[in-house]
């Protein structure tokens, strides 16, 4: 073979391998870009997405701390950095938060009639964005609602990224009015039981011996197989204390944590629910007078919150009414959960425990704990911005973040923009605001200046025993 056709080859070769090779940019935050040279850089730094701050603000994170006059940093929807004097690069969004407390978005459960416009079905399409409802939700601090079991973002005018996790609980039927049912419940997950634990017990063996059979799963009900496994939650609706009792005892012997919806006598077996693991979803206000043919404690108390979190029971708040009711009694609807709240603080709960159940809590139930519940880095940047407590009825909402997006701002929407509006920021320049700062008024102001001979009209001259003495104006304000 001639050298000259070597040679043609051979380039040939390095063209097609030069090819293959991916060619890595410099991402300007650091990271390297995907292939593609200047243009893999500019995707990536895309798909990070928009830089966001929140600053000057009482960051009240949800796990206990507080930090004042901090920064919240997000990147792409996603807090990267709390804390101060943090670095915020020229692109970003700010809004400054002096004065004001940031908390984690609220997380409403089986909201209705907030996320889709048909209440279920597949919320890509029948989100509704541009909701009066959804609007009213933002503003009363709710970021996420779940419907229909369903755990769903408040997004507004976009419709993308809505839905944060599909199903996660299978709702189960325990009743002491239906002992069959129970009985076969329990007939259920000891099936289910028994099969993992021959499943378990073929995986260990099948090391040694390669051709033993997989056990067969028939008769195992799939429903039940899955709580067992962790991978969804069973979740019961029960309010006397015989059934709660059922329940706990259920969970205790198969080794499952309820969710248990209403547990209104919940506080009368509050140490086997504790036992059990159980999360309990209660309405503080919920009222139920007791059986005067039993004995025992029973019916609802206010202290009901309280006593189940002493025992260890996870204890999420829900709304009087679970829809938005404009026209029914003030106060019960799902826009008032922080007032919900309010009200298991009176029957004793702690307030951090009153806002993990209105946060937190609902969102581990959710299987959502990992994004949202809580201001923490690496988790979603939804945010509420108050003028005062969370739990105090007259603090209001300024802002809602979603994703590190400004999706309500109160003063520029209809619903409460009337109630108590921020002053408007006062000019620099403005003669009022020289003045505070003690300026020189300007030559053309009609007031005299200092030192002048004119005195303003009916004001007479100040003499030197109207004067105060060194040190008197300080000793004034102090005292002021």
């Amino acid at each position: 073979m001639k050298f000259s056709t070597m040679l043609a080859r051979s380039a040939r070769t390095l063209a097609v391998a030069a090819l293959a090779v991916p060619v890595f940019a410099q991402d300007p935050a650091g990271g390297e870009g995907q292939a593609g040279g200047a243009a893999g850089a500019d995707a990536t730094k895309k798909d990070e997405g928009e830089w966001f701050a929140v600053v000057n603000g009482d960051v009240y994170s949800g796990t206990g701390a507080v930090l004042r006059g901090a920064t919240v940093l997000a990147r792409g929807g996603v807090i990267r950095k709390i804390g101060h004097d943090l670095e915020i690069p020229a692109d970003a969004k700010v809004l400054d938060a002096q004065g004001l407390r940031i908390y984690p978005g609220l997380v409403a459960l089986n909201a209705r009639g907030i996320a889709s416009r048909f209440g279920g079905g597949e919320f890509a399409d029948t989100f509704d964005p541009y909701s009066q409802n959804l609007v009213l939700a933002l503003a009363a601090g709710i970021t996420t609602v779940s419907d229909s079991g369903v755990a769903v973002k408040l997004k507004r005018r976009e419709v993308k990224g809505v839905v944060v996790r599909e199903r996660y609980q299978s709702t189960l039927s325990y009743s002491s009015a239906a002992p069959r049912g129970k009985s076969e419940l329990d007939a259920k997950f000891e099936a289910a039981a028994r099969y993992l634990r021959d499943y378990r017990d073929w995986e260990e063996q099948k090391k040694t011996n390669k051709d033993l059979k997989e056990p067969a799963a028939r008769g195992v009900d799939p429903t039940i197989r899955s709580i067992l496994e962790n991978r969804s939650m069973a979740r019961f609706n029960a309010a006397n204390r015989s059934d709660l009792l059922g329940i706990a005892r259920l969970a205790q012997k198969y080794k499952f944590r309820p969710i248990i919806e209403g547990a209104l006598e919940g506080w009368t077996v509050a140490d086997e629910l504790g036992r059990a693991g159980a999360y309990a979803v209660v309405v503080p206000r919920a009222r139920r007078d007791k059986s005067e043919e039993l004995l025992r404690d029973g019916g609802s108390s206010i202290e009901n919150a309280a006593i189940l979190h002493r025992s260890g029971v996870q204890v999420a708040i829900q709304a009087t009414s679970t829809f938005i009711d404009l026209g029914g009694i003030a106060g019960r609807d799902v826009l008032h959960l922080p007032i919900e709240a309010g009200f298991a603080v009176r029957g004793g709960l702690p307030e951090q425990a009153a806002i993990e159940g209105i946060t937190i809590v609902p969102a581990r139930i959710l299987g959502v704990e990992h994004r949202i519940g809580s201001i923490e880095v690496g988790k979603d940047c939804d945010l509420i911005l108050l003028d005062g407590d969370l739990l105090h009825y007259q603090a209001l909402v300024q802002y809602t973040v979603v994703d590190g997006k400004l999706v309500y701002e109160k003063d520029k929407e209809l619903y409460y923009a009337h109630i108590r509006p921020r002053p408007a920021a006062q000019p620099t320049d403005a003669p009022e605001a020289r003045r505070d700062k003690g300026e020189e008024k300007p030559a053309d102001d009609d007031t005299p200046t200092e030192g002048g001979d004119e005195k303003p009209e009916g004001k007479p001259a100040e003499t030197p025993e109207d004067k105060p003495k060194d040190g008197a104006a300080d000793e004034a304000v102090d005292e002021g």
